[in-house]
């Protein structure tokens, strides 16, 4: 486990600006009450290309992939960015039940790969945490 910096510190401070600009925290919003979709059909009724759901899951979904990728890249730390990432994990647990139709979709088995990579790396990290959490978690965000 490499040491968290300042400059992790300033990365983390810095994506949570991102996530209060307006436009983000209105999709934000939107996914939290609505995207709760599983299959390819259900996603394409919720969110037709060129809709505002549509723009508003792609950013995001897009906005965890990119943070994600940061993480997978080794910019910033993952242990520091677990014990306040949470958000991370509630959009993985509504995309995962969609992703594997997605990726037959879009034709990229590599859909969003960096959001699975950190979302399974911080799954182990809550259920060696505390066991019952994450089921507990994924009911509540499943509903």
């Amino acid at each position: 486990m490499a040491q968290a910096t300042y400059d992790d510190v300033r990365l983390i401070l810095r994506l949570y600006e991102m996530r209060r600009e307006e436009k983000l925290r209105a999709a934000r919003a939107w996914f939290s009450a609505n995207f709760k979709v599983k299959t390819m059909a259900e996603y394409q009724k919720l969110c037709p290309g060129g809709s505002e759901a549509n723009a508003f899951a792609r950013q995001v979904t897009t906005y965890w992939e990119m943070v994600a990728s940061f993480i997978t890249g080794g910019v910033l730390n993952q242990d520091l960015f677990f014990q306040s990432g949470r958000e991370l994990l509630f959009v993985w647990v509504r995309l995962q039940p969609l992703l594997a139709e997605w990726r037959v979709a879009m034709k990229d088995p590599d859909y969003y790969k960096n959001l699975e990579t950190v979302a399974e790396a911080y799954t182990a990290y809550v259920k060696k945490k505390n066991p019952e959490a994450y089921e507990g978690f994924v009911a509540r965000v499943r509903g």
